[in-house]
């Protein structure tokens, strides 16, 4: 439905709509399709969380404004296919060294405490994707205060 708003928009626009240039094995994608699912998790999508997600994917992956909502409009859409988090923990494990899942975790606790709290669905969300993530529960707990602690400044 979202594709369908921006086509449309596009060609009312006078302009075509640019090809989506993340293919399904891109990390980035992986990673933003995760970010999307903590959004999404506990059934309320906020505008806080949106507008932190938008940030940390174009400042995190060096992508220009459209760049990000293009990799946005790509991972709201693979995230909605995916029966499991293994399809991006996988590509994300296959793509990145420890320092880089362990970025992904930080990411999507960022993007979960951006409303002003974290859910218990989120938590578990972020655990799950951490230990399919071999990211350890002791540096999942470091970085989870870290970010908590932040947010509250």
């Amino acid at each position: 439905m979202l594709r369908s708003l921006t086509d449309f928009i596009a060609e009312i626009a006078g302009g075509g709509r640019e090809a989506v240039s993340f293919a399904e094995n891109d990390y980035r994608l992986a990673a933003a399709a995760l970010l999307v699912h903590v959004v999404t998790i506990d059934g309320v999508i906020g505008a806080d969380e949106m507008s932190k997600l938008r940030g940390i994917l174009a400042t995190r992956f060096s992508l220009t404004e459209d760049e990000a909502e293009r990799l946005l409009e790509a991972a709201i859409a693979r995230d909605a296919e995916a029966v499991d988090l293994y399809a991006f923990t996988s590509v994300l494990n296959r793509a990145m060294d420890e320092e880089g899942r362990k970025r992904v975790v930080e990411m999507m606790f960022e993007v979960a405490y951006a409303d002003g709290g974290l859910t218990e669905f989120e938590d578990n969300l972020v655990w799950r994707a951490a230990e399919l993530l071999n990211v350890s529960s002791r540096d999942r707990v470091a970085i989870r205060k870290r970010v908590r602690d932040e947010a509250d400044d």
